[in-house]
């Protein structure tokens, strides 16, 4: 008996909805690969999410001395892929990014943890923010963990039924 499967069930997102759904997944993953463009190739780094905004704004801590605030200077746009495979969470962000070296914002975002990357502290002068505004996002998450996806993969094995892995779809912000 043939397994039959689906990749889920697409749910796109609007508004207030898609921003809990962003939120929610971007706080969970917190890390992402952070890639900027310039004019000869992609740069890809990991990076700690420090905040996600109200309006879905992604706050970072880097160094103004940086390749990407160099590389965001020649092009802002910017791509951001988070995963989470433990939770099978993942999500697809473009963007523009701004460095934003503002004392009074470093100091309201700053915590004890950024200090392992800048042992200078808050004070340090070459401490800066990168502000990625969303503009595209697609996310993906089966909403259970890997005992229950494994669970229904045998079921499904077992029955012959369909196997809706969970949602996925597009985050209009």
């Amino acid at each position: 008996m043939p397994l039959s499967k689906t990749t889920g069930m697409k749910k796109h997102l609007q508004n207030e909805e898609a921003k809990t759904k962003f939120k929610k997944l971007a706080d969970e993953i917190r890390v992402c690969m952070f890639i900027t463009n310039n004019s000869e190739d992609n740069h890809t780094r990991p990076m700690a999410t420090i905040e996600v905004g109200d309006d879905s704004t992604l706050w970072f801590f880097t160094d103004v001395r940086s390749i990407k605030v160099e590389e965001v200077a020649e092009d802002n746009s910017v791509h951001l892929v988070y995963a989470h495979p433990g939770k099978e969470s993942y999500m697809d962000v473009w963007g523009k990014a701004e460095v934003i070296t503002d004392r009074q914002h470093v100091k309201d975002k700053w915590s004890p943890m950024v200090k392992a990357w800048f042992p200078n502290g808050v004070d340090d002068p070459n401490l800066s923010l990168l502000k990625v505004t969303p503009s595209d996002c697609y996310y993906w998450d089966s909403e259970t963990g890997k005992m229950s996806a494994f669970m229904k993969i045998a079921t499904a094995a077992v029955t012959g039924t369909d196997l809706n892995e969970g949602k996925e779809g597009t985050l209009n912000l």
